[in-house]
């Protein structure tokens, strides 16, 4: 079955330049278009879609206004939120917001691509520059860790790679960091978002940063 899939920008350009990205791949069909949030909210009711690219800023309602909207109703539709600037200001608020992370418009076909089929399999992503920028701004606003949250749930070594998600490193560099196989990384993550009841890796990385575990040195010796 294909991956359904709605595009969101005010640019006719940008909308007929992602569409010709994902036409010849048979997996994936575009459902629809739409020109601004307000479409947007319209079209995940009317089209049902899988994934739903959308751009940040548009006229009559912006993709933040837009992405919640979309969440807070009955779509199972998984947005990713497309910018052309890795430094966009929306960007904190649309993660939190439950954004399954951010894309740049001028990330190559063939990550467009990997990103709607990763997004449709229930991942989640984000560019590394956005994934470096989000790190900064969590710090900025760290928090002292709660030590009656829930990831007083989590062993030591899933708070070691709770730690290395929320730094933006994938699983095959939190693999090699622990000296583990990316397997059992994968293994980690899946128990970690099930402990916190988290969605995805993005929310992770938000828990991490607003409970100050981002920077705490790992400690544990096994897995």
């Amino acid at each position: 079955m294909s991956t359904r899939v709605l595009l969101v920008d005010d640019q006719v350009v940008i909308r007929y330049g992602l569409r010709l990205v994902f036409e010849g791949e048979p997996d994936l069909q575009v459902v629809g278009e739409a020109v601004d949030g307000l479409d947007a909210v319209d079209a995940v009711a009317r089209l049902r879609p899988d994934v739903v690219l959308m751009d940040v800023r548009m006229p009559r309602l912006d993709g933040l206004a837009a992405l919640s909207r979309i969440v807070t109703s009955d779509s199972a539709a998984r947005v990713v939120m497309l910018t052309t600037f890795d430094l966009d200001e929306y960007v904190f608020q649309a993660l939190r917001g439950g954004a399954c992370g951010f894309l740049l418009k001028d990330a190559p076909p063939e990550d467009m691509v990997s990103a709607v089929r990763l997004v449709a399999a229930g991942e989640a992503l984000l560019a590394p520059s956005v994934t470096r920028r989000v790190i900064t701004e969590f710090a900025r606003t760290a928090v002292p860790a709660d030590p009656d949250a829930r990831h007083g749930r989590l062993t030591p070594r899933e708070l070691d790679v709770l730690r290395l998600v929320a730094r933006g490193l994938t699983n095959d560099e939190v693999a090699a960091e622990l000296y583990v196989s990316r397997t059992t990384v994968k293994t980690h993550v899946a128990r970690v978002l099930a402990k916190l009841g988290l969605r995805d890796r993005v929310q992770a990385v938000v828990y991490a940063h607003e409970h100050g575990l981002a920077g705490r040195s790992a400690q544990s010796t096994g897995c």
